[in-house]
């Protein structure tokens, strides 16, 4: 390994809408747990933990999952070197830019790993060992990927055609080109042929080598990244970037805006179980397979059904008779039903979710909030009942409802409310009532969380009815 400082980053910026309905956009799914122990955040940063001259993690992030990020760190015990917002989505080239001037800061050159935050790596060991010799390489100024080694003729990534052996250093190869997505037949072919690899989107150079690449191959990109960081603010351990400045920036891949015009480009072959879950069918064949072919998780009974991908969510029993090659997904509030060869299509048809204002497209059921999560029981005209769970030493903002009153009752925890002015204190089997337009907080100052039934009465009982006149979490 060689001594020059190594900095990861991890980009986690996005909504993830091919997994709907376990991925939404205001839950997305680097958030979830969809395989092996933790978020695929989580896995993503646990991966590089014993990287020899690792620095603590930058995170990229979706302005909109800013606590959710910081609270997933903070559970794997994780402060990270920064923690950076965007404030609009703009492909990864700009993020690129913003990792290098931020591991730049201080007068550092860093080799810089960029990872993203919902890829699986099964085999860890062969994942440091190519990350080894991709780190060698970017040493010695070469901007290095890597190259998955094919398993089948995949028509869903973009492939790598390898070149000449790097002189000097083992196990990279000179990229010779970047190849769109294939069809079915080329993507055979590739196979046959060998010498070609799968783009896995993970990339190791040196800060300044890609700064000097940008400016000469993306300069607006470039540009755009270093005027929003240099204006960046600091908002409770949050790197919040110029909207407008951030704005101006192409919305260019790296992948397009360097990589395939560099002379720089190197890579390295990893046979390391890598998929980046972009769908229902990555997930089918990541799992494991009952005697039918069927991948099954959770509360699930099939009869006369194979081939397909079941999972339940919530403890509901899933039951499947007589389908083959389907994919059926069951969470609290929506259900999923597709063959299997076009479960794809599901971006399309939460596009037309969004379109519609359905709010099963962004949000789930339980919705979490910087303080805990809210989840809605019932709701028809007039009024709505929520169950609360406020984290030890969460506390709500201070605010107040033109329309709707609501009536509060603890079932688990101690509640320390505060109603104009008055502090209270309710445990369990208390309840108190906060009148239209009283100004009202919510804490749980106990080590336990707190639980609660919130009913709301009125004419209007939306989330927009919030007026907050304080808030700790910055909103």
């Amino acid at each position: 390994m060689t001594d020059t400082p190594f900095q990861p980053v991890i980009l986690s910026g996005g909504s993830g809408t091919r997994l709907w309905p376990l991925s939404r956009r205001t839950y997305p799914k680097q958030l979830l747990a969809l395989v092996g122990e933790g978020s695929l955040l989580q896995q993503a940063v646990q991966r590089l933990a014993g990287t020899e001259g690792r620095a603590a993690p930058i995170i990229i992030a979706n302005d909109d999952h800013r606590f959710l990020v910081r609270q997933q760190l903070a559970e794997i015990g994780v402060t990270p070197e920064a923690l950076i917002l965007e404030p609009v989505g703009r492909n990864t080239a700009p993020a690129v830019a913003l990792a290098c001037h931020a591991a730049m800061a201080g007068g550092r050159d860093p080799v810089i790993g960029i990872f993203a935050s919902d890829h699986r790596i099964e085999d860890e060991s062969a994942f440091t060992e190519s990350l080894r010799k991709a780190i060698a390489a970017a040493a010695e100024g070469w901007i290095v990927t890597f190259s998955i080694a094919p398993t089948r003729p995949e028509t869903g990534y973009g492939y790598i055609r390898h070149g000449a052996p790097v002189l000097g250093l083992a196990g990279v190869d000179i990229v010779d080109a970047f190849v769109e997505k294939p069809d079915a037949a080329t993507a055979q072919s590739y196979l046959d042929l060998g010498g070609y690899g799968w783009n896995s989107g993970m990339f190791v150079f040196r800060a300044s080598v890609m700064l000097r690449e940008l400016r000469a191959l993306a300069p607006e990109v470039e540009a755009a990244a270093a005027q929003a960081y240099a204006a960046a603010q600091q908002d409770i351990g949050f790197t919040r970037l110029d909207a407008a400045l951030f704005g101006a920036a192409p919305s260019l891949s790296i992948d397009v805006a360097v990589m395939e015009k560099t002379r720089h480009a190197a890579t390295v072959t990893a046979e390391m179980g890598w998929s980046d879950l972009g769908s229902w069918g990555a997930l089918y064949e990541t799992a494991g397979h009952d005697a039918h072919a069927n991948a099954t998780i959770g509360r699930v009974a099939t009869r006369d059904t194979s081939g397909s991908y079941l999972r339940s969510e919530d403890g509901r029993l899933l039951t499947a008779i007589g389908i083959e090659d389907m994919v059926v997904v069951s969470t609290a509030d929506a259900v999923l039903v597709a063959p299997k060869d076009r479960a794809g299509e599901v971006k399309e048809i939460v596009a037309d979710l969004s379109q519609e204002r359905v709010a099963e497209a962004e949000y789930h059921r339980r919705v979490a909030r910087p303080w805990g999560t809210y989840e809605d029981i019932d709701k028809e005209d007039g009024f709505r009942v929520k169950r609360i769970i406020v984290n030890p030493g969460g506390r709500l903002s201070l605010q107040r409802h033109r329309r709707r009153s609501e009536h509060w009752v603890v079932v688990r925890g101690t509640a320390h409310v505060t109603i104009d002015g008055e502090e209270q204190v309710l445990t369990r089997n208390m309840s108190t009532y906060v009148s239209v337009g009283a100004t009202h907080r919510l804490e749980n100052k106990g080590p336990e969380p707190l639980h609660m039934i919130e009913v709301q009465v009125g004419d209007y009982v939306e989330e927009d009815d919030i007026e907050r006149l304080e808030d700790v979490y910055g909103r």
